[in-house]
């Protein structure tokens, strides 16, 4: 079983940086951050899979850096360039067995954190 706990939000103005972490207890083999705006549905950020192949949501690709340190345990999510619509509840979500790392989509990943809230004023 996995324990995530998210930290690093804020408030922040347009153009401004953040970074996001996400410390894991446990053994993950995948995962990535999602984020979850007021009245929309959960959207992936990025995707950290068993290849370590990283990938991004459209909306963040290019502005949005993922990375792990493991030897801290720990996920990162630097953003830069923050828009007013990046505004949101972020999670770090993980897993821990190869099923749930096949094929994954960073929504539907078991284990979550409580969340960090990100809001960019314009």
């Amino acid at each position: 079983q996995l324990h995530l706990v998210e930290s690093g939000g804020g408030s922040v103005q347009a153009g401004g940086s953040l970074r996001l972490s996400c410390t894991v207890s446990g053994s993950m083999k995948c995962g990535g951050w999602i984020r979850q705006a007021p009245g929309k549905g959960r959207e992936g950020v990025a995707r950290l899979p068993l290849d370590g192949q990283i990938t991004y949501g459209a909306a963040v690709d290019g502005r949005f850096t993922l990375s792990m340190d493991n030897a801290k345990n720990t996920l990162y999510l630097q953003m830069n360039s923050l828009k007013p619509e990046d505004t949101a509840m972020y999670y770090c979500a993980a897993a821990d067995s190869t099923w749930d790392c096949t094929g994954f989509t960073v929504v539907n990943l078991p284990y979550r954190g409580q969340g960090t809230q990100v809001t960019v004023s314009s």
